[in-house]
């Protein structure tokens, strides 16, 4: 039996086997000497190891973390349960939350992206919300190289697999290509959910004696160590790690969705509470819920479902298999749960009792496996305040100008821009997801925002996923803050009032003090511009060591928004709607070329400085197209994002054929600026003048849209001048081109 092969205590000590799980020797010794007065046996030390890793306990994280605004008068539930919650009226709240996938989706890139949807799904529906969406924001090498090819198709296969076979919309996201993201993609899910405020359900197993059950799938042996796994660095040797990774099944989590909104539902008045089985699956999900509630528990692991033979209590505890919920229950009512579950073809197994004395108990063959603190599990990590250093690169990006781009024939740079992969059309990828399943879907991917209408009422909810890695790279505090700003300005476009962010904080290894100097500026802008915005950050979560062979990649702190649509007539996309209408661009174009798609496309890398970006600008440029909008003055609105003007005009003008005849009165280099906190908005005849009042010197006109298929856009010293339906070819075409 595998038992009689566990190294005991003293081997665990003197050869040092914590050091393999991630425990460094200061903290085995705080383990030994000030938690639990002994050396902890296998088991115990398997569990610190996975609930003290990054992923789990936030140990390096947790001082950055801090500095987010979690709170606003909207806020019912901020950070720390399975996802954040924000009132939108009527007795109705709206769920989010997005999680990381990266390490599991580099080494087996679709049950990795397949798993973090199936994850991301369970958090919001253990907070007793019925999942409506999924978004997601993924990064890949450059195109040209075999590898990405094979990433980019399976993530894609996993995402839609899954989302498209429990029913859940994934109905927006983005996708950016850069060389740093080749060893190591990133793969971020989020979910969103509506939720009746009498539903709100916390993670947490309170009141002694009552039952801990176990619903769901069985335990197997994948995903064991997973929450280690995400909390280390790549190596290529290492790439072959795929016993950390789970494997999914989109059936069984539809029966638990199923079964697990039923008994929140109809069966409240015995759910004392639910959590998901994520990261670190069973002893996270016990140890959380107990140590929330200020409970001890005793939990027996013969009574675990397994699917294999002669597990272990270490490989029980640490297994990340999928489809799986801890619920705690009133005692007396276990038979009402196992018939319930029942109906379902789900296995709901009494597994525990609360207890009051805040210890956590396993045993298994009727002998104690683990006896320590609940705390020390859950809360008591070590905390660390890690060094900081400015990368040297940022001297050398303070001695450059702005970059000054070279412009032959403005025609064939426009048309290059349109098919860079961060700018071309994702068509070919978002039409394997189903968008529209469950009819709510108003605005599919395609626009700035996903827009879902809430069935019974006028409103609607307006969501996105939005990070430029590049201006954090180049400078992570403005970088920060342009991330919030470009989600917000999403949501405004579409029409929304944004409500709040959670995020994914992409990172290198935070012991390099130059990245964690990116994590914590990076972290300053954020919450500079929740503030300024009025979008706090309700849930969220960090995946640092994302490097490949000592590589790191650019920071990227991936923002997910929702906002709401106060009524279905200020839903706004981003086409223009009809020939003879005014076109403006809000906002003032600079020379902005340091980050931008045309310096990475001329330069083959981006440096320089971010210049010309004010939150308050920000702000006021957003305010004023919300009201425009709610003033049924705006046909259509667009932000003005990677590729500048010119492609903002373009990809407006595709969607439905027409042309535009511009005039702009700057440089022809300009249209390829990517000067931030801009809007291009179309008007009616008719609106001209009351548009123009409320604009003011915040808007210049730039023409007209036209029944002439031509793209003309006459700068002072060069013009573009293309056919619509060549330069919409272009960008549809260039990543099947690139696939192939």
């Amino acid at each position: 039996m595998k038992t009689m092969m566990e190294p005991t205590a003293l081997e665990i000590k003197e050869q040092k086997i914590y050091t393999q799980w991630g425990l460094t020797d200061e903290e085995y010794r705080m383990i030994e000497e000030d938690i639990l007065g002994r050396m902890p046996n296998y088991t115990e030390t398997g569990l610190f190891s996975v609930m003290w890793s990054e992923h789990c306990s936030y140990k390096n994280s947790k001082p950055i973390l801090r500095k987010f605004p979690t709170s606003g008068p909207n806020v019912l539930q901020g950070p720390g349960e399975g996802a954040g919650i924000v009132d939108i009226g009527d007795g109705q709240a709206v769920v989010f939350k997005a999680e990381s996938h990266n390490h599991p989706s580099a080494v087996e890139p679709y049950e990795g992206a397949a798993t973090g949807v199936g994850g991301i799904i369970r958090d919001i529906f253990s907070m007793g919300a019925r999942p409506i969406a999924l978004l997601d924001s993924l990064r890949f090498g450059e195109l040209d190289n075999p590898r990405t090819k094979y990433l980019l198709e399976e993530v894609v296969a996993g995402i839609g697999g899954y989302g498209n076979c429990i029913g859940v919309p994934t109905v927006g996201g983005e996708i950016a290509f850069d060389p740093c993201y080749e060893g190591n993609p990133l793969v971020n899910a989020m979910c969103v959910g509506l939720i009746d405020h009498k539903d709100i359900q916390k993670g947490q197993a309170s009141g002694v004696g009552n039952s801990i059950m176990y619903v769901g799938a069985k335990t197997g042996r994948d995903g064991i160590h997973g929450a280690t796994f995400a909390s280390e660095e790549f190596s290529q040797e290492e790439e072959q790690q795929r016993s950390a990774v789970q494997v999914g099944d989109p059936f069984m989590e539809k029966l638990l969705l199923e079964a697990c909104l039923e008994l929140i539902f109809d069966h409240s008045d015995i759910l004392v509470g639910i959590q998901d089985m994520g990261a670190a699956g069973l002893v996270s999900s016990s140890s959380e819920m107990a140590s929330k509630a200020g409970s001890g528990l005793v939990l027996t692991l013969d009574d675990v479902p397994q699917r294999e033979s002669q597990m272990t209590p270490y490989e029980m505890m640490l297994s990340e298999s999928q489809e799986r919920m801890l619920i705690c229950v009133k005692a007396g009512s276990e038979a009402r749960v196992q018939e319930l579950f029942q109906k379902y073809d789900l296995d709901a197994v009494t597994i525990g009792k609360v207890t009051d004395d805040g210890q956590y108990r396993l045993y298994h063959h009727g002998k104690e496996v683990a006896n320590l603190p609940v705390d020390a599990l859950a809360e008591d990590a070590p905390v660390y305040q890690k060094e900081m250093v400015e990368p040297e690169r940022m001297a050398k990006f303070r001695e450059l100008g702005q970059y000054q781009p070279v412009i032959d024939d403005p025609n064939n740079v426009l048309l290059d821009l349109l098919q860079q992969p961060t700018i071309a059309s994702k068509r070919s990828i978002y039409e394997t997801y189903d968008s529209r399943v469950q009819t709510n879907t108003v605005v599919a991917p395609g626009s700035d925002a996903a827009v879902l209408r809430i069935r019974g009422t006028k409103k609607a909810l307006a969501m996105t996923t939005d990070c430029n890695a590049r201006y954090i790279y180049l400078d992570p505090e403005i970088g920060g803050q342009i991330a919030v700003a470009e989600a917000a300005r999403n949501i405004v476009a579409s029409g929304g009032q944004p409500l709040a962010i959670t995020d994914c904080l992409n990172y290198g290894s935070p012991d390099k003090p130059e990245v964690f100097w990116e994590l914590a500026y990076s972290a300053d802008g954020i919450a500079k511009a929740c503030e300024m915005l009025e979008t706090p950050v309700i849930s969220g979560n960090v995946s640092l060591y994302n490097e490949t062979d000592g590589q790191a990649i650019y920071p990227t702190p991936m923002i997910g928004m929702v906002g709401l649509i106060e009524a279905h007539e200020h839903i706004t996309t981003q086409e223009f709607k009809q020939a003879g209408d005014l076109i403006y661009v809000i906002g003032q174009t600079f020379a902005d070329f340091n980050g931008s798609e045309l310096q990475k496309m001329q330069l083959g890398r981006i440096e320089g400085m971010v210049e010309h970006f004010d939150l308050t600008t920000e702000k006021e440029n957003q305010t004023l197209v919300l009201e425009a909008i709610k003033a049924g003055l705006i046909q259509s609105a667009h932000d003005c994002a990677e590729g500048g003007l010119a492609v903002a005009i373009a990809e407006s003008a595709f969607t439905n054929g027409f042309g535009v005849s511009t005039t702009i009165d700057l440089p022809v280099a300009h249209l390829f600026s990517e000067t931030q906190s801009r809007f291009v908005v179309s008007v009616t005849r008719e609106n001209k003048q009351a548009f123009e009042k409320l604009a003011g010197d915040r808007v210049t006109f730039l023409g007209h849209v036209t029944e002439e298929k031509q793209l003309v856009v006459q700068a002072n010293d060069g013009r573009v001048d293309l056919a619509v339906a060549s330069a919409k070819q272009s960008w549809e075409e260039a990543i099947e081109c690139l696939m192939k």
